[in-house]
């Protein structure tokens, strides 16, 4: 029989969770990061139309395994007074990578969280609930509109964010300019002490507002241990000297590690910009044309279903930051062809889930963490994307791999998907990598990451104009600062409450404190250094595993870094390899159980059962989890990080490589071309893969021969069954039914 022949959804959206909207400024939606959709041809009146039905429940699906919570839609005179101050900010933003105030960076950054802060708490709802009796509970705010409650607060945050630089004097010592306020640093003034805990109250509401309890939580036990930590038992590795709470004030409030620090600089001067052009480039159309080339690559090939998800994951990652949002983006639209492929929906979700969890992995964005990398090592984010590089292509890889070991395993039946030629996208479209591909060209030049992006968001809505449906006219631009502003909101208040467990962290030296108990954990099993570094890489991973199921990724880097760093560094781990390990354990939380919120969004768009949805992404990500331990615990690792020159970088490429395959085969008990692999080839092959990730001579040789052993087994199988597998079923089928997605496809 015929293959089946697949069209893909009509032009709905490639919707990516409560993310970017075509409304005019009249109107505002919840955003978190720049992921792309598609938009319709509107006219200026109709850009305050809403979004259709399909479009905004696959927005709210999204929205409910985002790491921020939804926000309100703000109308009428308060949508307007949120564009024209987000509007501002984002202007602000663009004059500070031209025209830096003279004040320097840290003066700029009190105007931007003064901008910000106030509209976290008209954007998103308290959440708070009153219950008058077990059977009537009623909400406090219902998300209508802002609540005279936040209207206080968002005046409250307004004035403790500008009082730094108040140009009055205030009493006896308050106030007086932000020279003055510099000045008193280290002694601060009762009414600077009064401010900075308001700032602080405000910082943890705002964080509970827009991502729960638990960071909030986080922040007041590193403040609890500041101010209590004098009382332990002086013998006791974390104890220290004692701070009083002027003291941690002072820190917060008025030091270059508090809530003006390293991540709130980057929130200000990098994530912004960028969620701008994830804005720009979202109303030019680039997202579905991500999606269709992808479709329109592998139409015809027998594993098309599962290629085109993956592609489709790793073209979108490039301009996304999150993982469950962009789970929900190719779900939306590849989830029908893989269902119609055969594919369980258990499995068709982990791939979903772990094509998604790519975005925040794949260059040239990789998220707030990775410029927060790159401000503290000091180096340009084009090395840092240049790290990224061979282990992003390694996770696809892995990905592959699992994707044709399924298609043969399940018998998934070839299907052809109508989307049209890939050259002719290419040739109509193609535009939309140009201004991808400038980033990299800018930040070659020497140019800085803000000034690259700025350049790549011009030539985007530039670009726009050859396509009559997607120009961004100049209500539509007004719409993108609007939004890429918004998408920094949550990302702001995390980054300045990471202030409060950084200057902890160095006030108390609790760094160097942790990464000893780690390490001395470590040599209670063995003193062989290289065992060492290895148990301490595990026990690292496991711990940032554990952190990154609590809080957001960003802050679980932070926290990483501050304690857990140390530990690798001291054991002789280059800076480079040590962040990255960092950054992707922190990471991998949104697909790590029992949260695993790509997976948790994945399952919601197949129907499928979750813990085994769970399990199947584990599988499909597991490059993900064993790739940063090769960097780490061996030099030749630095090679996949592009780091020793071409021998050790190709050297480690191909050697991971083939570990990744092994694995893969192993995890998937079949080997591509031959047949079924038993317990016994998959065990060979599990041992196989890792041992060839630990890069060194004498391992890469015996994991070799392991893998040889391996395929040698699966071999010998296949002729003892008389034949090489399952053959896959073809049929045609009429897919008209499935041309509009409604969230409740069931598999």
């Amino acid at each position: 029989m015929d293959a089946e022949v697949v069209p893909l959804p009509p032009d709905e959206g490639v919707v990516a969770g409560p993310e970017w909207s075509d409304d005019g400024p009249g109107e505002t939606h919840h955003h978190s990061r720049a992921v792309p959709h598609h938009t319709e041809d509107h006219t200026p009146a109709e850009t305050q139309d809403a979004p259709d039905q399909a479009q905004q429940d696959a927005r709210e699906l999204a929205a409910r395994f985002e790491e921020e919570k939804p926000g309100r839609v703000l109308a009428g005179g308060v949508g307007f007074l949120f564009t024209g101050v987000t509007v501002a900010v984002g202007l602000l933003t663009l004059w500070q990578v031209f025209f830096p105030l003279a004040q320097g960076s840290k003066y700029y950054l009190i105007f931007f969280l003064a901008g910000v802060l106030p509209m976290v708490f008209l954007a998103y709802p308290s959440g708070v609930r009153l219950r008058r009796t077990e059977a009537d509970a009623v909400d406090v705010d219902d998300r209508r509109g802002p609540t005279p409650v936040d209207w206080l607060m968002a005046l409250a945050a307004l004035v403790v964010c500008l009082y730094p630089v108040l140009p009055v004097a205030v009493g006896a010592g308050g106030g007086g300019g932000y020279d003055a306020f510099l000045d008193r640093q280290g002694l601060l003034d009762p009414l600077d002490v009064a401010f900075g805990t308001g700032l602080l109250l405000l910082l943890l509401e705002a964080c509970r507002r827009t991502t729960g309890w638990i960071l909030p939580a986080v922040c007041v036990l590193f403040l609890g241990y500041g101010y209590y930590g004098g009382l332990l038992p002086q013998s006791w590795p974390v104890a220290h000297a004692g701070l009083d709470f002027a003291q941690l004030v002072d820190a917060f409030y008025n030091s270059d590690s508090g809530f003006y620090g390293t991540p709130l600089d980057v929130a200000a001067s990098y994530i912004v910009l960028f969620t701008i052009y994830g804005a720009v480039l979202d109303l030019s159309g680039a997202g579905r044309f991500f999606v269709e080339l992808s479709a329109a690559a592998f139409r015809r090939s027998r594993t098309a279903a599962g290629r085109t998800a993956v592609a489709s994951g790793f073209l979108l990652g490039t301009v996304s930051g999150s993982g469950a949002a962009t789970t929900v983006s190719i779900g939306a639209v590849t989830w029908p062809i893989l269902r119609r492929a055969g594919y369980p929906a258990e499995r068709a979700g982990g791939m979903l889930a772990a094509a998604g969890v790519g975005a925040i992995l794949s260059p040239p964005t990789l998220g707030a963490a990775a410029f927060i990398i790159a401000e503290y090592l000091g180096v340009s984010y084009l090395q840092v994307l240049g790290w990224a590089t061979v282990p992003t292509i390694l996770y696809y890889l892995g990905i592959l791999f699992s994707v044709e070991i399924d298609a043969r395993r399940s018998g998934v039946r070839p299907v052809v998907i109508d989307s049209g030629s890939a050259w002719r996208l290419l040739a109509r479209f193609g535009y939309h990598f140009l201004s991808l591909l400038v980033i990299i060209v800018v930040l070659a030049l020497g140019a800085s990451a803000m000034r690259a992006v700025v350049v790549a968001t011009v030539i985007a809505a530039a670009l726009s104009f050859l396509d009559r449906r997607h120009r961004l006219t100049p209500a539509r631009l007004v719409a993108a600062l609007r939004d890429g502003v918004r998408g920094v909101l949550a990302v702001s208040a995390v980054c300045a409450a990471a202030g409060i467990i950084t200057a902890t962290t160095t006030k108390t030296g609790l760094g160097p404190q942790a990464a000893s108990l780690l390490i001395s954990g470590a040599q209670a099993v063995s003193s062989e250094p290289a065992v060492v570094l290895a148990l301490t890489a595990v026990l690292a991973a496991v711990a940032l595993s554990l952190l990154g199921l609590a809080v957001p990724v960003t802050a679980s880097f932070v926290i990483g870094w501050v304690i857990i760093g140390p530990a690798l560094l001291n054991l002789g781990v280059e800076a480079p390899a040590a962040a990255m390990f960092v950054f992707y354990f922190a990471v991998l939380s949104e697909v790590s159980p029992p949260t695993a919120l790509a997976a948790v969004a994945a399952a919601a768009v197949t129907g499928g059962r979750l813990v085994p949805t769970m399990w199947q992404t584990l599988r499909y990500a597991l490059p993900a989890y064993l790739i940063p331990l090769a960097f780490v615990i061996t030099p030749t690792g630095l090679g996949l990080l592009g780091i020793g020159g071409p021998g050790r970088i190709v050297t480690a490429g191909l050697v991971s490589a083939l570990g990744v395959a092994v694995l893969a085969v192993a995890a998937g008990g079949w080997l591509p071309g031959v047949g079924p692999a038993g317990a016994p080839e998959r065990i060979l092959g599990a041992i196989a893969g890792l041992v060839l990730l630990w890069l060194e001579p004498l391992p890469m040789a015996i994991g070799a021969a392991l893998a040889a052993l391996t395929v040698a087994g699966v071999y010998v199988r296949r002729g003892a069954a008389g034949h090489p597998g399952r053959p896959a079923v073809e049929e045609s089928v009429d897919l008209g039914e499935e041309r509009e997605w409604d969230g409740s496809t069931r598999g």
